[in-house]
């Protein structure tokens, strides 16, 4: 089976809904038992990790349908929904380090899962050392210690787009008996699949690609069957849940992935190539590109690109920057991107990078690709640069 048939059939059974397209949507908190008899077997499963509809915040068959959706997708494994990204992010640290622990994380994390770790996780100890996301994996095995219980990648990196071989940096930490967290928001397990790469732990933001379309906060985390007891148990112990609705509208958006990633791919590639032939732009960060130092990698290992990329701009007044950013049309000015439409956002790295300094002056800016005609999206863009040359 392809993966666009899995995105439109895993996680449906209209037989047993008397034919309907959709899973049902389940609200309920409280789970009646016909005796105690049955109450028991319910409370044993849901201790041992099985999968059982034991109380409302466990879960019910509108969660499961999602769940096995997206195991379907990443190639297997068990999954668990979180009420947000950093909901999944959070889960995942707690559920695998703990006092005295040590965390190697890429410095091209995702900002909040920096902030979990140096603000949350060092109040109990928790060491985290952050890398540079282009290293080898041979220098990479210089950077664990004996305490060393978790590796967090994530690629291309967030912000500035490095790629990662993550294959390589796996092979390693398995060879340190260290266990391996990858964040595949940016790419989805439709265009590629952590866990067939070594990985043990597969965590998203639904939020984005998943859902589509900017109206519901989601995240995932997929693992493999000797990982899963841990982020069970955390996941029951920090009480997560998400409402039904949520899921639903997470599901509906799962069945049009496929499509809308082609041409977010498409869209972002043709914008994406413009700005390189643009005076005012330094570097286009975006590993689809030929020009990008990990598209060797990139195009190895994803079976595509999604819409999110960068550029560093050749140094400019803060003023002209503004005035490129304020007056765009069709690129609203947010973070939260996935959805249809196109975003903008000045981001600054030097607020967070340790592991090697940001080599360029230039302001940052992110762009999110939606589904746009490009051209009116190009149109736009050169309108703004217009408005930055005459702010200078």
């Amino acid at each position: 089976m392809k993966d666009e048939t899995r995105i439109v059939t895993a996680g449906r059974h209209p037989e047993s809904n008397d034919g309907v397209v959709n899973p049902p949507v389940y609200h309920a908190s409280t789970i009646l038992y016909a005796d105690m008899a049955e109450r028991d077997a319910h409370m044993q499963a849901r201790i041992a990790g099985e999968r059982t509809i034991a109380y409302g915040r466990g879960g019910t068959a509108t969660h499961h349908a999602l769940e096995d959706a997206i195991t379907a997708l990443e190639g297997g494994g068990r999954c668990k929904l979180y009420p947000s990204g950093l909901a999944a992010v959070a889960t995942v640290l707690s559920a695998y380090v703990g006092q005295g622990d040590h965390v190697l994380m890429t410095d091209a994390v995702y900002g909040p899962a920096r902030r979990f770790c140096n603000q949350f996780l060092s109040r109990f100890g928790v060491e985290t050392t952050f890398f540079d996301p282009c290293i080898a994996a041979d220098d990479l095995a210089g950077l664990f210690k004996v305490n060393t219980k978790l590796l967090y990648l994530e690629a291309p990196g967030s912000q500035t787009f490095e790629m990662q071989d993550v294959s390589a940096l796996a092979s390693v930490a398995k060879a340190a008996g260290v266990l391996v967290a990858m964040d595949n928001t940016w790419a989805t397990p439709y265009l590629f699949k952590p866990l067939a790469h070594g990985v043990d732990i597969s965590l998203m933001a639904g939020t984005k690609y998943i859902v589509g379309h900017s109206d519901v906060m989601i995240g995932t985390v997929t693992v493999t069957d000797a990982a899963f007891p841990a982020l069970n148990e955390a996941t029951g112990d920090l009480g997560m849940s998400v409402g039904p609705d949520d899921v639903y509208l997470s599901q509906r958006g799962l069945r049009t992935l496929s499509v809308r990633l082609r041409q977010h791919h498409v869209n972002a590639l043709r914008v994406a190539e413009w700005l390189q032939g643009r005076d005012e732009v330094e570097v286009v960060m975006c590993p689809a590109l030929e020009s990008d130092p990990g598209h060797a990698i990139w195009k190895r290992d994803f079976g595509g690109a999604s819409g999110l990329f960068a550029v560093t701009l050749k140094p400019c007044s803060d003023t002209a920057l503004r005035a490129f950013v304020d007056g765009l049309v069709y690129f609203g000015l947010g973070a939260s991107w996935g959805g249809y439409e196109s975003l903008v956002l000045p981001v600054n790295p030097n607020m967070f990078r340790v592991a090697r300094p940001w080599p360029h002056d230039g302001p940052v800016v992110r762009f999110h690709i939606g589904l746009e005609d490009p051209q009116d999206l190009i149109a736009d863009l050169e309108a703004g640069f217009a408005r930055l040359k005459a702010a200078e």
